[in-house]
């Protein structure tokens, strides 16, 4: 099926977790973990879809991924998975019957001996099957499928949703909580106005993709920057600069704690998010905001030293 990219090893007789994956967050580790149990050695194949459903069918409502899917593959085998295959998700796709889905995707190509879903699981054409489907067409064709509970975590369901909202919010940390690890962007390093090179805190100007990137909230962040294999604390703005007047595009920008003189321009480049400082403030006059960026920049150092 052509449809159906491997990113590994093509393997028989393994057990598929399926799922989008977006974030592979607490609840997709779960289901990762319960297929690895389940497989007894044979392998765990991760099928997830690409694009999101909803870049289809409603694209001015879809959302915002959270990780890029070169990151959801790295995240996928990072907790568990042998393999991944990709599935390109079109209309054509959607229109398969969930008969066929389990024929001709998961027992002709995928070969699998088990099956392991999140509860609220659907496939087919107009989502028309759901677990009980899946766990009765196995029983036909000779597989063993089972879900996983929806799993909870800070006083709510943890799911792609509640993380996005979560980012949107600049609520960082709960974010990542339920992913196990920090929020991260990836980008280029961008040249931008060069106002931190002049006032002595030099940052990376991160150009970024709107359709793989949720971007936190303006404000001000603790967290690391990546470059070419090296990492570094950092204190991040997210923001206009309302500081200086004219600057008006919202720019991610990361300086990398007590480092000066990298050059950094046209490098790949990430950014993780710790910790929300405080809001952006227009501040009056240079040395007002001076005072409150060496803060920042202390209080980011703190935070991150405690967090390796």
């Amino acid at each position: 099926m052509n449809r159906l990219q491997w990113r590994g090893e093509q393997i028989a007789g393994a057990v598929v977790a399926i799922g989008i994956f977006d974030g592979v967050h607490i609840g997709h580790q779960a289901i990762l973990a319960r297929a690895e149990q389940v497989s007894n050695g044979r392998g765990v194949i991760a099928l997830t879809f690409d694009p999101h459903p909803m870049q289809i069918f409603a694209p001015a409502k879809a959302p915002t991924m959270l990780v890029s899917l070169e990151r959801r593959i790295e995240l996928l085998k990072q907790y568990g998975a042998d393999a991944v295959v990709v599935c390109d998700f079109d209309k054509d796709f959607a229109a398969m019957s969930p008969d066929d889905f389990v024929s001709q995707v998961l027992v002709k190509h995928l070969q699998i001996s088990g099956a392991v879903v999140g509860e609220n699981f659907t496939y087919g054409h107009k989502a028309a099957g759901g677990v009980s489907d899946l766990i009765a067409a196995g029983k036909v064709q000779d597989f063993h499928a089972e879900e996983v509970a929806l799993q909870s975590s800070q006083g709510g369901v943890v799911s792609s949703t509640r993380i996005r909202e979560a980012i949107s919010q600049g609520n960082v940390e709960l974010a990542r909580t339920l992913l196990t690890r920090p929020h991260r962007l990836e980008g280029v390093v961008v040249h931008g106005e060069k106002r931190g090179r002049e006032i002595g805190y030099p940052t990376a100007n991160l150009g970024y993709s709107t359709a793989f990137n949720s971007v936190p909230a303006d404000g001000i962040y603790a967290g690391w920057l990546e470059v070419e294999g090296v990492r570094w604390p950092a204190a991040i703005s997210i923001g206009t600069n309302p500081t200086f007047a004219g600057e008006r595009s919202r720019q991610v920008e990361a300086y990398a704690l007590d480092q000066t003189g990298l050059d950094l321009y046209d490098k790949p480049a990430t950014i993780d998010f710790g910790w929300r400082l405080r809001e952006t403030v227009k501040f009056d006059g240079l040395a007002a905001l001076l005072e409150q960026m060496k803060k920042d920049c202390d209080q980011a150092r703190i935070l991150t030293q405690s967090v390796r």
